[in-house]
């Protein structure tokens, strides 16, 4: 009998293995490509054979000397300005809208954190036709300061998390500090956010990481003015009919680059961002 047991176990989890290893292999199978490729030298752009006969590091040295066409350089700089600014506001903007709904009682607290919700339910995309004639009118189409203000004006409607993961903090601390004499705004900035160091990795990485990766929202913005166009923009533009038969090998190396600040904030960061994750899903 435990015998028996001990096989059925020991074939369900090989062919648990056995599927998840598969998938495992297709899932990092592009990856795998994309990075091996973006370090292929040669003339040809296109090949038939997996892994690359000759090796160098042209690819990446034309994206920042090659500018003249395609100015990668300043798109990454672009990026990374938009990134960082969306990434403060809209930490900000979260954690305390978060603190507002989690620990403040007043009227209306239940009906704006079920507008809130309800509006997060919807796309963003189905906003982005009245967000372009909006920012047009104000004279803010195809600059930086447009996709800041995109970004992080909405982010406070993200605090669903962070309220959760403030709701775990024992309300007993807001109210020994505040019969020492602690104001809401003492409280909030130097006793619940030291505390919240998991939550505020958390925030910090998901504002980064949407600037940073956004395609649909910066190319209806930005239209035509290449120079203030972000990396998404600029990869995309590297594979269509005009440029793919001669930036393919270099649209790989930027994609590599493109990944290279998400991959490593996450790998730093991530053991606050599971903890962040698991405790802003206790209700509230």
């Amino acid at each position: 009998m435990i015998k028996s047991y001990k096989l059925r176990r020991n074939l369900a989890n090989a062919a648990i293995y056995t599927v998840l290893a598969v998938l495992g292999i297709i899932w990092v199978s592009p990856l795998a490509y994309m990075v091996m490729h973006s370090f292929r030298a040669g003339a040809q752009q296109y090949v038939n054979y997996l892994i690359p006969r000759e090796w160098g590091f042209d690819n990446y040295i034309n994206l920042f000397t090659n500018t003249e066409t395609l100015n990668f350089p300043r798109w990454y700089l672009n990026t990374f300005v938009v990134a960082c600014f969306s990434c403060v506001i809209s930490t900000i903007s979260v954690l305390m809208v978060a603190y507002a709904f989690s620990r403040l009682r007043f009227k209306s607290r239940k009906k704006f954190i079920n507008v809130g919700m309800i509006l997060g339910m919807f796309p963003g995309f189905m906003t982005m036709i009245a967000i372009y004639y909006l920012l047009k009118a104000m004279g803010l189409t195809q600059t930086l300061v447009a996709l800041v203000i995109c970004y992080s004006a909405g982010a406070g409607l993200g605090f669903q998390i962070s309220k959760g993961f403030f709701d775990t903090i024992p309300r007993a601390l807001d109210e020994a500090a505040t019969i020492d004499g602690a104001t809401k705004n003492q409280i909030f900035w130097k006793i619940i956010l030291p505390m919240s160091k998991p939550i505020v990795v958390y925030t910090v990485l998901t504002s980064f990481i949407g600037p940073w990766t956004d395609f649909i929202l910066a190319k209806i913005i930005m239209g035509d003015a290449r120079d203030n166009y972000t990396v998404a923009i600029g990869l995309q533009l590297m594979i269509s009919l005009d440029y793919k038969t001669s930036y393919y090998k270099s649209f790989l190396a930027g994609s590599v680059l493109v990944a290279i600040p998400v991959t490593i904030l996450f790998l730093k960061m991530q053991n606050y961002y599971v903890e962040g994750v698991t405790a802003g899903g206790v209700k509230g």
